[in-house]
């Protein structure tokens, strides 16, 4: 176990670390590589699941967009769709979008700058643990989104034991830096329901992913 992380980004401002300094993307370490290759495995399955009846989503919103390997993913998965990407202003995340051409801005996930019903598509993936207040973000995803939902959070009794295993964050009991919300499995669908019918979810070690759609 280890605190890799999908996403890049917290998409609020907060003086709060993130944590995601670790080179999840490029490790070497077996065990990590599998746990990416089952996350993806599970977010590309919900890519699926948001093309209600053939039609795939044109306007994709993720927020919490680091340096933007989801957003091309979603990129090369729907090439006729508009993808934009949210996140807190940073330096070296506006030279990552430019260098690949990303459609990306700074904002704040507890006030977008989009119109409701924006998006037909809002991914949130490894962005809500960050947040200090996460039922005001789930309220801005719920107002911008017309289709569906993907977020995804790290499972975090077993993240934390991980973490504690390999002698990492022994002081904070195994939490992860910027790690300030902790979801099991349950207590995450729960909170997604608030505001979202949650179509489906997905358990790839160690994280939780949901499907949701908006209730209308």
């Amino acid at each position: 176990m280890s605190d890799v992380e999908p996403g890049g980004g917290h998409a609020i401002s907060t003086e709060v670390p993130t944590g995601n300094t670790y080179d999840k993307y490029g490790t070497t370490n077996p065990i990590e590589q599998r746990m990416m290759r089952g996350f993806f495995q599970a977010l590309d399955g919900f890519f699926d699941g948001a093309s209600g009846r053939g039609a795939d989503p044109s306007r994709i919103l993720e927020i919490g967009a680091g340096e933007g390997i989801v957003t091309e993913r979603m990129i090369e998965r729907f090439p006729h769709a508009s993808v934009t990407g949210l996140d807190l202003p940073d330096d070296d995340l506006l030279d990552h979008w430019r260098c690949r051409g990303l459609t990306c801005l700074f904002g704040d996930a507890t006030s977008l700058p989009f119109a409701d019903d924006m998006f037909d598509l809002v991914v949130a993936v490894e962005v809500f643990e960050h947040l200090p207040d996460p039922p005001a973000a789930l309220a801005e995803l719920d107002r911008v989104c017309s289709g569906h939902l993907i977020a995804s959070v790290p499972f975090e009794p077993l993240w934390r034991m991980g973490n504690m295993a390999r002698g990492r964050y022994v002081r904070d009991l195994g939490n992860t830096p910027g790690h300030i919300n902790h979801w099991s499995h349950r207590s995450f669908r729960s909170f997604v329901d608030r505001r979202f019918d949650v179509v489906e979810a997905a358990r790839p070690l160690p994280w939780t992913m949901v499907l949701a759609s908006p209730r209308g």
